[in-house]
């Protein structure tokens, strides 16, 4: 079902800065959601959202070692890019690696073997994701799509080549395959085009062509209006399916609940598939859209750095000053 066979998707706009912070708010506050919300039916099979709420009105239910609203690696460690982008004033890779690697070593709940390998094997931060790359020859799961709402609400008003370039340099932090730093690339662009008021369903194709020869030909093909993630050639773990799952589940819905919901009934990696999905639904519809039932009882903790829990109040405010920044 084509994104016309429902309604228009209209995305929030940006008439003005009042807009512009529920926009950017939005995506930052809607993917912790989706990753809070997913993360109990991780590793489930397709339908068990549906089964659990057959009305679609899901709440937090917490499970799978979650409590109710409480965020995974996902979010935790977007925020841990947010914290190094305002406090360094711009991008340093470096200090990005740092976080994290005093994020992996504080016992979180959970971390992807790739990115607690190639933070924890005493490779310098230039050279730890690829030569990871070069030993293992698989490298494209979705880890660096997961954590890239906040930089890419950072960079948005920086441009599609700036947006895109910094995703590359923060992917590589962790993942030495470049379809994940096209992949992140991708997204960065497509949340730029939501809070510019433009439907990233339609910013694909220019997405598209600023992508790397080599990579142009899968992402276009898992970006289709016509894909389904039932033709997927990989689990939803990896950064193709992922993104493309992300894209289906908004176009074709009509409300920032639907979305998460089509997400997560996929089954699979379903916090990192809804963290993306809420992440550009939340750019779209914005923060006014996402349910209190969800938002209430969200919270994010950071393992590493005190007893520091953010909630949606400080989610939403961490995302007005990435959003009120020039990214440059």
């Amino acid at each position: 079902m084509g994104i016309e066979d429902r309604h228009r998707l209209v995305p929030f706009g940006t008439g003005g800065t009042a807009r512009w912070g529920e926009q950017v708010a939005g995506a930052v506050v809607g993917s912790a959601v989706g990753d809070a919300l997913g993360a109990p039916f991780e590793f489930g099979p397709p339908g068990v959202y549906s089964g659990r709420f057959p009305d679609g009105a899901g709440t937090m239910c917490g499970g799978g070692g979650w409590d109710p609203g409480e965020a995974t690696d996902d979010t935790q460690m977007a925020v841990l890019v947010a914290d190094s982008l305002l406090e360094r004033g711009g991008l340093e890779p470096a200090d990005v690696f740092r976080r994290f690697q005093r994020w992996a070593v504080s016992d979180p709940k959970d971390i992807g073997l790739q990115t607690e390998d190639v933070l924890t094997n005493g490779e310098p931060w230039d050279r730890a994701a690829a030569l990871h790359f070069q030993v293992n020859r698989h490298a494209a799961g979705n880890g660096s799509l997961m954590r890239a709402t906040t930089a890419a609400v950072y960079f948005a008003k920086a441009g599609r080549e700036a947006t895109m370039a910094a995703a590359r340099r923060i992917a590589a932090l962790t993942h030495g395959d470049p379809a994940a730093w096209e992949g992140t690339a991708i997204y960065h662009d497509l949340i730029r085009a939501a809070l510019t008021g433009a439907d990233p369903l339609s910013a694909v194709p220019d997405a598209l062509a600023a992508v790397h020869p080599d990579h142009r030909a899968r992402w276009s093909t898992v970006l289709a209006p016509d894909w389904h993630p039932d033709d997927a050639t990989e689990s939803n773990g990896a950064v193709w399916p992922c993104l493309g799952s992300a894209l289906w589940a908004l176009r074709t819905t009509d409300s920032f609940e639907r979305a998460l919901g089509a997400a997560i009934d996929l089954g699979g990696d379903t916090d990192t598939v809804a963290a993306v999905t809420g992440g550009l639904a939340g750019a779209c519809y914005g923060l006014p859209s996402i349910p209190a039932r969800w938002t209430t009882p969200l919270h994010v903790p950071l393992p590493g750095f005190g007893d520091r829990v953010l909630r949606a109040a400080e989610l939403g405010a961490l995302a007005r000053e990435l959003g009120a920044g020039s990214g440059a």
